[in-house]
């Protein structure tokens, strides 16, 4: 009986933590990215851009607040890491860096086409993240990050993608 009832309790505390992992959902779809969240609308209008793989290429790889992109992610081994994820990506997968320029105060969301780690950076320490969530259903967001962000340069480190192309937006909370 113990067992079973510790078995209750453990599945308990694991389903929060699954859901955080799990995409949206894309049976029953009629039409795929219709209902976006506000903020989102260039979603699906993305401009490839190849992520930089050290604090020295940042220059290449600007992401714009409000502009999505397709990134071109490298293997995690290749990436020289700012500050080292704070979730260890596994090393066949890929990561990348991005630099970001924020010129209104507010809450920002990072969202992504794809289950990876999200880390923002400010003079060299990651920022807490206020809010997680995953897109809504019948889109290909699949992953939102909010943080509190002030005026000025970011780096935005993303590891643990499964593939090397990801979605990516990074756009105010209206």
């Amino acid at each position: 009986m113990r067992t079973v009832i510790l078995t209750i309790v453990l599945a308990a505390f694991a389903a929060p933590a699954l859901a955080q992992e799990t995409p949206a959902a894309k049976a029953d779809c009629p039409a795929m990215d219709r209902a976006l969240l506000p903020g989102f609308s260039t979603w699906t209008a993305q401009t490839p851009l190849a992520a930089a793989v050290s604090a020295a290429s940042l220059s290449q790889a600007q992401l714009t607040p409000g502009k999505s992109v397709v990134a071109r992610l490298s293997p995690t081994a290749d990436v020289d890491f700012a500050v080292p994820p704070e979730k260890p990506a596994d090393p066949a997968s890929h990561s990348g860096l991005f630099d970001v320029k924020i010129e209104q105060p507010g809450t920002y969301v990072v969202g992504l086409g794809a289950g990876a780690w999200i880390d923002v950076l400010k003079d060299g320490k990651a920022l807490s993240s206020i809010g997680h969530d995953h897109g809504p259903a019948c889109s290909t967001l699949r992953k939102m990050v909010e943080f509190p962000l002030q005026p000025g340069r970011y780096l935005l480190q993303v590891s643990g993608a499964p593939d090397a192309k990801l979605s990516i937006l990074v756009t105010k909370r209206p």
